[in-house]
């Protein structure tokens, strides 16, 4: 049975992210999505919410196991006897960052990383620039799960202490 693992921070979780999941999904036997809980981050949502998403999000993938996890990547794949890690790539920067990642995993514990590149629809889009996007009220239903956006909504009005937060230019000078 051959088993990989996906970590990430997901915050949130994106349909690149989902895209990555799924196509390991249907090429693994199994696929441990790891949500990264490091305590010297700050997170937008806990990783119990992250983890929720993502279980929500993936609940027709019937090889999919969610768990959360602190420490080193290539710990947690020993830890399931993972024959690689796998990571999504967007760009030449994201590339290059887990190649670096990769390269220590593989030195610490020889743990092979697959790379998977994103779909070309989903290339753009990041966790950072989803919440950027929904911190100013933007529409990000294009970007994440249902579940997701609303949250998101949620966290902004909550944040901005309005339920329907006006925007500046909503408003142009009379």
């Amino acid at each position: 049975m051959s088993t990989v693992v996906c970590v990430g921070s997901y915050d949130p979780l994106t349909y690149g992210h989902l895209d990555v999941i799924s196509r390991a999904a249907h090429i693994f036997d199994r696929v441990i999505v790891a949500v990264a809980k490091n305590s010297k981050k700050t997170y937008l949502f806990p990783a119990s919410k992250r983890e929720e998403f993502i279980v929500q999000a993936t609940a027709d993938l019937a090889n999919v196991q969610v768990v959360t996890w602190e420490g080193l990547a290539c710990d947690l794949a020993t830890r399931y006897q993972a024959a690689a890690l796998v990571k999504g790539i967007r760009n030449s920067k994201d590339t290059d960052s887990e190649m670096t990642q990769a390269f220590a995993n593989r030195q610490l514990s020889g743990i092979d990383t697959i790379l998977i590149p994103t779909s070309p629809e989903n290339a753009l889009i990041s966790s950072s620039v989803v919440k950027e996007i929904a911190a100013y009220g933007g529409d990000v239903s294009g970007f994440v799960p249902p579940e997701v956006a609303q949250a998101l909504q949620q966290e902004f009005d909550a944040f901005s202490g309005n339920e329907n937060p006006t925007r500046e230019s909503d408003n142009p000078p009379a």
